[in-house]
């Protein structure tokens, strides 16, 4: 990161304190496109923007794009070695278990690891441990908050369509809930540093399996996306 600040010809500076992986992009597109954030001028990444909008009354981060567990992993390195303290990651997910007609909400509190990234940090297991303690702030702060949020497991693959039936099938039986892309990673990294990090899936499809499939919402999801962030915002504050 110094490096990068010196070829950019950057001054040091810290980010957000809270800081949200927007794999998608699509709240960044809404928040840049109505003026509501502005690109940060101290986050020296190669490969990213990071964009600051008022969160809570406070001043958030938000990069998006950043899709896939080996790609939020380095994003996140970066961004705790820039002086985030919490992080949260929203992104985009497939239906395993189906809870509710979609699109709904997943407070992932833990991911099966069918990834590669996430054995980089942590031991071989069958899942990757969120932190109790920050679902459990998530789970009381968004009941009864008529946002379509449920708590549970997430399956986390590096190869989308790799989801066969019988794949689909296994995660199922296992107790997953949903499918994305970057979950495991991010928990097996905030486990070996001992970082602040969420991960939620938003549930927008049944991989293709119906009609109409993949519409994530009003405002392609953004509007109750920020609502749920801005309530985990003063939660986590």
């Amino acid at each position: 990161m110094r490096e990068a600040r010196r070829q950019k010809g950057m001054t040091a500076g810290n980010v957000p304190s809270l800081c949200i992986l927007d794999p998608d992009g699509d709240i960044v597109r809404r928040l840049t496109a109505s003026g509501e954030a502005k690109r940060s001028d101290v986050w020296p990444c190669y490969h990213t923007e990071l964009h600051e909008f008022a969160l809570a009354g406070a001043r958030a981060g938000i990069i998006g794009c950043a899709v896939g567990a080996p790609f939020a992993v380095l994003v996140a390195e970066e961004l705790f070695a820039c002086g985030c303290r919490t992080l949260i990651s929203l992104t985009s997910a497939g239906q395993i278990d189906p809870i509710s007609p979609p699109p709904y909400f997943v407070v992932i509190d833990r991911a099966l690891r069918d990834e590669g990234t996430s054995y980089h940090y942590a031991a071989p297991a069958v899942f990757a441990e969120a932190d109790p303690a920050l679902v459990a702030i998530a789970r009381d702060a968004l009941t009864g908050q008529d946002l379509h949020a449920h708590v549970g497991a997430s399956w986390t693959t590096d190869a989308p369509f790799r989801e066969t039936e019988q794949a689909v099938a296994a995660a199922r039986a296992k107790g997953v809930l949903a499918v994305e892309m970057e979950a495991a990673a991010l928990y097996a990294f905030a486990r070996r540093h001992g970082n602040r990090v969420l991960c939620l899936a938003h549930v927008t499809n049944t991989m293709g399996l119906a009609d109409q499939d993949f519409e994530k919402g009003e405002a392609k999801g953004t509007a109750d996306a920020l609502l749920i962030l801005e309530t985990l915002a003063r939660a986590l504050a």
